[in-house]
């Protein structure tokens, strides 16, 4: 083989490596500013736009339960329980990636939004999912689109859970919630200092 032959080759490989980086989705690195996080990502927004005005929840709500489940890690899993204290075991659920939605609940999204290609470690599909089941909280708990307390916790109970008052028991459970209400909040407040110009990017509706 030529020494041209190798060089090649090491060419090739190590663009495909930093491609192949480059493709990898990381979470973004201010988490606690709306604006900041769709600077970085700067599909996010439309995409999560879209999920809004599909569903009729509020950007800020669907960001801030997101945040709260997976940090924006594309490839979240519950940790696995461990066996005699230190040896792996098996995950405490099937919940996975941006949205952690069992395989259960993600298959009946994808049933009754009609979207079978979707994938929960696609941010475009993920953040579609969370406002999609917050519109059926909405419809069937009859919680406002905007109480992201209440939002919360019937996603994270389920909506039968919710209805049977489950929560009321799980004191960590409600400061959560309180806790993913006051970030929506603090999203909120900072999506209308810079969701203009937002709007106006020039990738936008594209």
């Amino acid at each position: 083989m030529t020494l041209f032959c190798v060089f090649s080759r090491r060419f090739a490989l190590a663009v495909i490596t930093v491609l192949c980086v480059g493709c990898a989705s990381s979470p973004p690195k201010k988490q606690d500013n709306i604006c900041h996080i769709f600077d970085e990502k700067d599909k996010w927004y439309k995409q999560a736009k879209k999920a809004s005005k599909n569903w009729g929840i509020p950007i800020a709500t669907n960001m801030a339960m997101m945040h709260q489940e997976s940090r924006f890690v594309s490839k979240a899993k519950p940790p696995r329980k461990k066996i005699l204290g230190f040896i792996p075991g098996p995950r405490k659920s099937s919940a996975y990636g941006y949205p952690q939605a069992k395989d259960e609940t993600w298959d009946w999204y994808k049933d009754k939004a009609g979207r079978w290609g979707a994938d929960r470690d696609d941010f475009e599909d993920a953040i579609d999912f969370v406002a999609w089941y917050n519109s059926i909280s909405v419809k069937r708990n009859k919680i406002a689109a905007n109480d992201t307390y209440r939002l919360y916790l019937a996603y994270h109970e389920g909506h039968g859970g919710y209805s049977r008052g489950t929560y009321k028991s799980k004191a960590w459970l409600t400061s959560v919630a309180k806790k993913v209400d006051s970030r929506a909040r603090t999203y909120q407040q900072q999506l209308n200092k810079c969701e203009n110009r937002l709007d106006s990017s020039w990738w936008w509706p594209f």
